[in-house]
């Protein structure tokens, strides 16, 4: 019999915040954390605001290790490390074999890759760290956890884009579910706020260029949205098999109950709402539930043109009459998109959204687009009971990853 999971514990860094509580605060406001950037390196890009990391506290982390760390390892730690002392556990009383650690990145340690190529370049091979690898590379936040708390339990970190950190919860609920491991901790991290990066997307037209008002700019499913805005941050949770958090009297913020991944196998770029539709379906159908009984969708909401399209497509073909009575919003609208740390940091807003009963705004959502008609919960947060929640991860090359969350129940 598959065995319930649910979660104790969760980490954040943000730009609207570096815990759980006060990100959650400003999400609850309809807060944006977009911002200018103001570096000459952006002037001759076409996209100049981003969601930025600022005054993060160097806690986690001494100095020593943090010159040898990336600044997307330096945001999954602490995430980690947040979830972990939340989850409240005594790691002297458990078996350390059976927890593991799933926490991935669509793009890895961008920033130290880029400053040791121009180090490279201007000064030569002797002159490149010899951290770099292990700087850089997409597991290392996996390793550094594990070897911190002596987790022996399986081990890995997903990439797929955008729904990489949904693939990494979605993954550790199965392991947990079917036996193969007691707890464990995940999630995604990303630092990708580089002008290569800008220079990459600004050429494919995919980001929004509403520079006179970052805070303006991520608009999911209103009429003038432009594009999306990149962020940075991470998110992760601490899974747990019911019958073990139970037993260690720990407190529970709400239970999976379902997963379903699929592919596109349409387009590297371009959605295609067929496959989005399948996962939200598959979720549903291993959770047991029927449409009907889904109360709110934290979506994957972009603010592209083609995507929130894409994704109110999907969901209308997969919950027909309902679509248009459950809530629907895009918390990017205030995020921006972290891409890989995406999925966890809005598994932990729905996990705060059941447990409050609030349904999260989408903000700039001042004229919605014809094609997208469903209640978004435009601008403000507003009040009602949440029991059932999806939240929706797609990612380019076609990935796409749903988790089903139930508010906890004995």
């Amino acid at each position: 019999m598959k065995r319930r999971v649910v979660i104790t514990g969760a980490g954040v860094v943000s730009p609207l915040g570096h815990d759980v509580e006060s990100f959650w605060d400003n999400i609850k406001k309809g807060q944006s954390g977009i911002k200018c950037l103001n570096a000459d390196e952006y002037k001759d890009i076409n996209t100049k605001i981003a969601g930025i990391i600022e005054d993060f506290p160097n806690e986690y982390l001494d100095m020593k290790e943090i010159k040898r760390s990336d600044p997307f390892i330096q945001y999954g730690y602490a995430a980690a490390i947040q979830a972990v002392e939340q989850s409240n556990i005594d790691l002297e009383k458990v078996d350390r074999d059976r927890i593991g650690v799933y926490i991935g990145s669509g793009a890895g340690g961008l920033q130290t890759l880029f400053e040791n190529y121009q180090i490279l370049f201007d000064k030569g091979p002797k002159r490149v760290s010899p951290f770099l690898i292990p700087m850089s590379i997409h597991n290392m936040i996996s390793g550094l956890i594990a070897i911190k708390y002596q987790f022996r339990g399986p081990s890995f970190a997903p990439v797929s884009a955008c729904a990489t950190s949904n693939h990494a919860i979605g993954e550790a609920y199965l392991q947990i579910a079917h036996g193969y491991a007691d707890a464990i901790i995940a999630g995604g991290a990303e630092s990708t706020i580089h002008p290569l990066y800008f220079a990459g997307f600004s050429k494919m037209r995919a980001m929004s260029t509403r520079n006179d008002a970052p805070e303006k700019a991520s608009r999911p499913f209103d009429a003038a949205r432009d594009g999306f805005v990149m962020s940075e941050g991470a998110g992760v949770l601490f899974l747990e098999e019911y019958e073990h958090a139970k037993k260690r009297g720990a407190r529970i913020l709400g239970e999976i109950i379902g997963y379903g991944s699929t592919t596109d196998a349409y387009h590297i770029t371009a959605p295609d709402y067929q496959g989005a539709a399948k996962a939200m379906e598959l979720a549903m159908e291993r959770a047991g539930i029927s449409p009907s009984e889904v109360d709110y969708i934290n979506a994957h909401g972009t603010s592209t043109p083609t995507g929130d399209v894409s994704e109110t497509k999907a969901i209308k073909q997969v919950f027909g009459d309902h679509a248009y009575r459950l809530k629907v919003s895009s918390t990017k609208s205030m995020t921006g998109h972290m891409f890989g740390a995406a999925g966890a940091v809005e598994a932990i807003i729905t996990l705060k959204s059941m447990a409050e009963n609030v349904f999260p705004p989408t903000i700039n959502l001042e004229n919605p687009d014809k094609d997208c008609d469903l209640d978004y919960v435009p601008n403000e947060a507003v009040e009602g009971d949440i029991h059932i929640a999806l939240s929706n991860g797609f990612g380019f090359g076609g990935h796409n990853a749903v988790v089903a969350f139930k508010k906890f129940s004995q």
